[in-house]
């Protein structure tokens, strides 16, 4: 079946050509488009696409607001963030906020194509070098509710899924964390949707920022 796929730019040209990239690749969908976070959340509701790649920074509703509010949708669909900057707060809050990862504008053709299958398929885009700069630097400099929150929740997991959410925050894959931890990929798996429950978060990205604002991984 096709990864459906709105997209979301306020810039006409933008979505053209992002829609000329995507329908050439196999297997991926350009299902409907929209120009501003608002209509986003409408072509949500009117088309139920796998993936949505959202532009952060938009005029009437943003990205950031968008997002919140199209993950809030029963079965939303993955969010992906498109931006020109990579170190931007915007960025960092849309998520926190739940997006799977983010993409830059002058990325290539075949990195915004696999940026799209890899969320579409559940896992997180976002690189663990990107990670380190962009959510260590936003965790670094604040003392938030969100940190006094997650060393509060930090109680609630065992010392294994501690190991396993460290692992994931470092960007390891759950069949190298299976390998060093002496357990099967499966196991790793069922910790990992474990903590989500626990922590009340729906994907990776989320468990690492949590990682990271709970001290188990230092900028």
């Amino acid at each position: 079946m096709s990864v459906r796929v709105l997209l979301v730019d306020d810039d006409p040209l933008v979505r053209t050509g992002l829609t000329m990239i995507l329908g050439s690749a196999p297997g991926i969908e350009v299902v409907a488009e929209a120009g501003d976070g608002d209509e986003a959340v409408q072509q949500v509701a009117r088309h139920a696409p796998d993936v949505v790649l959202m532009d952060i920074r938009m005029r009437r509703m943003d990205g950031l607001a968008a997002t919140a509010a199209v993950l809030a949708q029963p079965r939303p669909p993955r969010v992906l963030i498109l931006t020109t900057f990579d170190l931007d707060e915007y960025v960092f809050e849309a998520l926190a906020a739940g997006a799977s990862g983010f993409l830059l504008k002058e990325g290539s053709p075949q990195e915004i194509i696999e940026g799209v299958r890899v969320v579409a398929n559940g896992d997180a885009m976002l690189s663990p070098r990107t990670t380190k700069q962009l959510i260590g630097q936003f965790v670094a400099s604040r003392v938030s509710p969100r940190r006094a929150l997650a060393l509060a929740k930090l109680d609630l997991l065992s010392d294994r899924e501690r190991q396993i959410v460290t692992a994931v925050a470092r960007g390891k894959p759950n069949a190298e964390i299976g390998a060093e931890l002496f357990v099967s990929e499966a196991t790793v798996k069922t910790h990992i949707t474990r903590t989500f429950a626990k922590l009340d978060v729906s994907n990776r990205v989320q468990l690492t920022i949590f990682a990271y604002e709970a001290g188990l991984v230092t900028p």
